[in-house]
């Protein structure tokens, strides 16, 4: 027997001493699927604490964040868009959260929908939901939100419901499982905590080094 041989010989027999593969595969399933409560760090459980916190976070993540109505939000994006000597042209993907928001505002804003391509200067899109913990926004992919707009334009615009910020990551994640059931997901799942950055250089930090120079969110309260 070769040195290989010995090495995969013991790995087999380590992840299946009785020979049961079958029943290793079928518990391994199991774990996978369980919902099983990790610990979640104590944390506000008042609605608008939970909130507060969120804001902070991301405040401190270098983020900028309003609380809005939901007719206030094309006014706010228009607003946001004008103190930053930006153009009027934003891109969205289907979300109809999104076109109901922005319904009747084409003169204040000129909207394309879809996927970008690398030349729009300001995305918009809407959050499945937030972590209070951490700042931190949950995108999921697809027509309604395309991925593109995360990463490509410089600034990034997000709506998120104020009802669907969560104290915790667990408790988001099991609101996405609900969504989706047991054992689905949606195919990308992007965590985004601030505007792009990096200290790759000389440990200086850099915004916008590898995706959007601003990350600007409107929380809906309605």
């Amino acid at each position: 027997m070769s040195q290989r041989e010995e090495i995969l010989s013991k790995v087999r027999a380590a992840i299946a001493p009785n020979g049961n593969h079958d029943e290793r595969r079928k518990n391994l399933r199991t774990a996978a699927i369980a919902k099983a409560d990790g610990i979640i760090p104590k944390l506000p459980e008042s609605k608008k604490a939970i909130q507060a916190r969120f804001e902070e976070r991301a405040v401190k993540a270098d983020a900028t964040v309003v609380f809005s109505k939901p007719r206030e939000v094309a006014n706010n994006i228009a607003k946001y868009l004008r103190e930053h000597n930006l153009p009027s042209a934003i891109r969205t993907g289907d979300d109809k959260r999104l076109k109901t928001l922005l319904r009747g505002y084409e003169s204040l804003l000129e909207i394309s929908h879809g996927r970008t391509y690398g030349d729009d200067m300001v995305g918009v899109s809407h959050a499945l939901g937030g972590v209070a913990e951490t700042g931190t926004l949950f995108m999921e992919s697809g027509k309604d939100n395309p991925t593109t707009l995360n990463f490509l334009p410089e600034t990034h615009i997000v709506v998120i419901n104020a009802d669907d910020i969560e104290t915790s990551y667990e408790n988001l994640l099991e609101k996405l499982r609900d969504k989706y059931g047991a054992g689905e997901m949606p195919r990308v799942l992007n965590m985004i905590t601030g505007p792009s950055r990096s200290a790759d250089i000389e440990q200086t930090l850099i915004l916008g080094a590898h995706g959007p120079l601003r990350l600007h969110i409107i929380i809906v309260r309605k």
